[in-house]
């Protein structure tokens, strides 16, 4: 065999592993891996995973959905991001966000919440192997921080009926509001005191932590710092299994004061698809086409919310831990996943930021952290679920609460009047209407801001200075939605003044032109000659006047420079 003929296969089978490392990061990482990265990742996939139980349980509340679902839904993530992904901080699982996205579209039915896991993660697969991650480019800062601010208020204010013990609230959130107070005097002593005696520890845990990283921290000794470090870190599970505890001592006694979790499925869920049709509670058969009808828009919010959280967080923590995120591999770990997922019934997922979080700072090395944390909540599956049933409802919404509090950013909204007033629209617009539906507020904040942006294309800035010859500097670009107020502008100030004006159109911010552009300017040009007047072009970009000359506009003029254009017409 002949050198060329090796040399073209020896190239070609280096491509095909370049194309199976670009699919498969796990390739990359993998064959350099060192038996030092394997003590980082055991303590850090510990770690994640002691927080992510309770954390699952928790969410599984929001979601509407009884408590083994939200651990159903926190143990694939682990090993298909493992292998997907090219983020080593990520974890991937439930998230409050999602969970209360989940119960607004699904209202709390397991069956439909696993096939909805499905069609969402085919979406987002689908996104990303057609290169589609630039849509997310679309829901602004604004948009997304005001959906951000109504989540945590929805979701922490519909914990207040577990801290107080309360049954029979309706989960619409002013009625919710509403029935809470007006059932304050039914709450239930215990899970009053339970439930704010768990806030309180957290928050004081949370502190300590924090303050452990201050510059005024006290001195104290190296063990000492991690191994408060350590207690705060875990602070959700040894709070929860503190309270399950009392609540297990209690009812011992016969004093069952405490409202708990109570009855969860034990054992690890079947591997199976996920159904295609649903029963509701009085025997009536939902078919497919039925549940898709009913999840409406949400089946375009979820995959979108969800990628954007996930993406969020990788780029955040590569930035912090210096590598760089394969965006479009992202969307395609998570949409495996949600896809993975829902064939052991969970619901859908995405990046946690609390848990990442927990992952960098105790020095993950690689993504095979999350395999340690997916073990972790295989074996509370198999065998801690008869515990759960005495974990008190007040204390997993501690949980919730402490988890959601942060996301409440007030301080952007002082920034957005700081900087621009008119990002205010889509923010107050997004967090209103996430009081009346999830999917609805992010829906009207995108339409919000897609308005201001098509206005600003409509309605570039015009600078207009007098030369004896008018100079009209464009601001932006010069599209199809623009070319009616430029036309409005020239005419006001130029043709229609007395004598008629010539103009210097000063094109140097305009990059591109399409054929509604080409011809309002053509019939500018035709005015101009009627009224015995000059409209003359400076500093066109090349590709632009280019096409300006293909146009073979009649009576065209173009200058280098605005001063050249000034002395042709002087």
């Amino acid at each position: 065999m002949d050198g060329p003929l090796l040399d073209r296969l020896s190239a070609r089978g280096c491509c095909s592993y370049n194309t199976l490392k670009a699919w498969l990061p796990i390739l990359s990482w993998l064959p350099g891996y060192k038996l030092k990265w394997l003590q980082m990742d055991l303590l850090a996939g510990l770690t994640v995973g002691l927080t992510t139980v309770p954390q699952a349980l928790a969410y599984a509340e929001v979601a509407g959905l009884p408590v083994q679902y939200g651990l159903y839904s926190a143990f694939m993530g682990g090993f298909i991001y493992t292998l997907l992904g090219t983020s080593k901080d990520v974890t991937l699982g439930p998230t409050a966000i999602m969970s209360l996205l989940c119960f607004s579209v699904v209202g709390g039915q397991p069956h439909q919440a696993v096939l909805l896991s499905l069609l969402c993660g085919v979406i987002q697969a689908l996104m990303a192997l057609l290169r589609l991650g630039f849509l997310l480019d679309f829901i602004s800062f604004p948009v997304i921080k005001g959906f951000t601010c109504a989540a945590a208020i929805t979701i922490g204010f519909g914990q207040v009926k577990n801290i107080l013990g309360l049954q029979g609230i309706p989960h619409e959130f002013v009625l919710e509001v509403y029935y809470t107070f007006y059932k304050i005097p039914e709450a239930r002593i215990g899970d009053v005191v339970l439930g704010l005696l768990c806030l309180a520890l957290l928050v004081t845990l949370c502190f300590m932590k924090t303050s452990l990283g201050s510059d005024d921290a006290p001195t104290c000794s190296r063990v000492a710092r991690k191994l408060v470090w350590t207690v705060a870190t875990m602070r959700n599970a040894l709070v929860v299994v503190a309270a399950s505890l009392v609540a297990f001592s209690w009812n011992a006694y016969g004093h069952p004061v405490f409202t708990v979790t109570g009855e969860a499925t034990q054992g690890l869920p079947p591997f199976r698809p996920p159904p295609t049709s649903d029963t509701t509670a009085n025997g009536t058969v939902v078919s497919f086409g039925e549940i898709i009808e009913g999840f409406g828009g949400g089946l375009a919010v979820i995959p979108f919310m969800g990628l954007l959280e996930s993406i969020a967080i990788a780029k955040a923590f590569g930035r912090q831990n210096d590598y760089r995120i394969d965006a479009n591999q992202e969307l395609l770990a998570i949409g495996v996943t949600n896809i993975m997922g829902s064939f052991v019934s969970a619901y859908p997922v995405t990046g946690s930021f609390g848990r990442t979080a927990v992952n960098s700072q105790t020095g993950v090395c690689t993504p095979a952290g999350g395999i340690i944390t997916s073990v972790i909540v295989l074996l509370s599956l198999a065998f801690l679920m008869p515990a759960f049933y005495y974990i008190p409802k007040a204390s997993l919404a501690a949980v919730i609460i402490c988890a959601v509090v942060p996301m409440v950013d007030y301080r952007v909204v002082a920034k957005m009047w700081r900087i621009c007033k008119l990002d205010l629209l889509p923010f107050v617009v997004t967090f209103l209407m996430s009081f009346w539906q999830v999917q609805y507020g992010i829906v009207g904040g995108v339409a919000v801001s897609g308005a201001l942006l098509l206005y600003n294309l409509a309605r570039p800035q015009i600078k207009v200075s007098d030369h004896g010859v008018l100079v009209m500097e464009l601001g932006s670009g010069l599209s199809f939605p623009a070319t009616e107020y430029l036309s409005h502008i020239i005419h006001t100030q130029a043709l229609q003044a007395a004598p008629p004006r010539s103009v210097v159109l000063d094109c140097h911010h305009v990059s591109i032109v399409d054929y509604s552009v080409i011809s309002e300017l053509g019939d500018l040009l035709k005015q101009f000659k009627l009224r015995e007047v000059q409209l003359v072009f400076s500093r066109l970009q090349p590709s632009v006047l280019e096409v300006l000359l293909a146009a073979d506009l009649q009576g065209f003029r173009y200058t280098d420079s605005v001063e050249a254009a000034l002395q042709m017409e002087s």
